[in-house]
């Protein structure tokens, strides 16, 4: 949660702003989701009001950021980014990580392929389907962060999900779908129909 989600959450205002400055300054990514609302509103001088309404913001966030269970499944493309955008918000490296699926669309694990640069990540269709392989996972979920905050697929991205598309085909385990999560969006490649042209 950064210092425009905290100002956001006090309520957008100049005073909001310089709080959220102060616990910005006060406390590092690791404290925020540790400090009591008593530290939050000594910390930022806010009402007892507010900092209640801040510590559940950042208790609710943290929630969201915690990895997905075995069994559990997503609905569609914005519960992936609903879950995962919090993780990746504050991340200044791509990472890319693949969702391995039974043959019933539940969760069997997550695991994190490569974490890259500022702007990209090296993906190989071997690193990406071998837990796939030893988990007898039916099918994939991809998803990635861009540190820009623009979830817009690059050049790269759209040929990287073409070229896992066609492993998964090869290899009998279908790709679903590959989420790209910005700040405030994400870009689904199921969702824009782009997993059938890469048949």
């Amino acid at each position: 949660m950064d210092t425009n989600a905290i100002a956001a959450v006090l309520g957008g205002t100049p005073r909001a702003a310089a709080a959220a400055i102060r616990i910005a300054e006060t406390l590092d990514d690791y404290e925020l989701p540790r400090a009591s609302q008593e530290q939050l509103r000594n910390i930022a001088r806010i009402s007892p009001r507010q900092a209640a309404t801040l510590f559940n913001a950042i208790g609710l966030a943290a929630l969201m950021a915690t990895p997905m269970k075995r069994g559990q499944r997503f609905s569609n493309s914005r519960d992936i980014f609903t879950r995962y955008a919090p993780r990746y918000y504050t991340v200044d490296r791509e990472h890319f990580v693949v969702l391995l699926l039974d043959s019933k669309n539940a969760l069997i694990r997550e695991n994190l392929i490569s974490v890259g640069s500022l702007s990209t990540s090296v993906v190989h269709p071997r690193e990406v389907f071998r837990p796939a392989v030893q988990d007898s996972a039916a099918a994939v979920l991809f998803l990635h962060n861009h540190p820009s905050g623009d979830p817009t697929p690059s050049h790269e991205d759209r040929e990287c999900t073409q070229r896992l598309f066609r492993s998964g085909k090869i290899l009998g385990i279908r790709v679903l779908d590959h989420v790209v999560i910005g700040h405030d969006d994400f870009f689904s490649f199921a969702d824009a129909g782009l997993l059938e042209i890469a048949e």
